[in-house]
């Protein structure tokens, strides 16, 4: 996708926002939603969610502990007004993940250059077996409900970064939002965006939040798991 123009959370297939008019809202209802109906929403979401999902991340515990190493990655992550938490996901890759990584990227000019651009590589080596399964369904993310329940996370918004991909965001989104578990970039060009794509998403998601934008990108999150869109 071309870094030229911006995109609205409301054409979920990342088109140009050109002649796009923001969904409107009450006045009223606009400033509170943010500051406080975006909160509640997470917590009468997660009142539904966690009940149904607690089963199946024990059983993906002892999936995942079956092939070895530990079943949960823990890592820093910037969030709000870049404080840094611990983000809690299944450990989709193998243990030693961050000296493979080296290691291939060093051995391999184009992967350098594809991580370089999106900070992901299309066939990254160190997902594990059980990781490609967990990621294409993005049961990965699950434990991420537990950042959301902190208040580390929203179940909507700006993707949580790493610390050392601060200077490669150009956007201003993570200043007031907490990073979404979902978001409107992971619901449209979920492969084909770069990083800096990514800021602009964050962006036109913060100048367009609203409950209707929420809801419309967690419809969408329900489609692409379904359809098995994961990352």
């Amino acid at each position: 996708m071309s870094d030229a123009g911006a995109y609205s959370v409301h054409d979920l297939t990342a088109q140009p926002l050109s002649g796009t008019q923001p969904h409107k809202v009450l006045p009223v209802f606009r400033p509170v939603y943010p500051t406080i109906g975006k909160r509640l929403l997470d917590l009468l979401l997660l009142m539904l969610i966690v009940p149904t999902v607690l089963p199946l991340v024990v059983l993906l515990v002892v999936v995942i502990r079956l092939s070895g190493g530990p079943a949960f990655f823990v890592q820093d992550r910037v969030g709000r007004q870049g404080r840094i938490f611990q983000f809690w996901k299944l450990r989709t890759m193998v243990v030693d993940a961050e000296q493979r990584l080296e290691r291939y990227l060093s051995d391999n000019p184009k992967a350098r250059a594809e991580w370089d651009t999106y900070q992901k590589l299309s066939h990254d080596p160190r997902i594990t077996r059980v990781g490609h399964v967990l990621r294409k369904t993005s049961l990965d993310e699950i434990p991420q409900l537990w950042n959301v329940l902190r208040g580390d996370m929203s179940l909507v918004g700006p993707r949580p970064m790493l610390p050392q991909q601060q200077l490669l965001y150009p956007g201003i989104a993570y200043s007031t939002l907490r990073p979404g578990l979902t978001g409107s970039w992971q619901v449209g060009q979920r492969h084909t965006s770069t990083f800096a794509d990514r800021a602009r998403y964050d962006d036109q998601y913060a100048a367009e939040l609203s409950f209707w934008t929420d809801l419309r990108i967690l419809a969408a999150t329900v489609r692409v798991v379904l359809q098995g869109r994961g990352q």
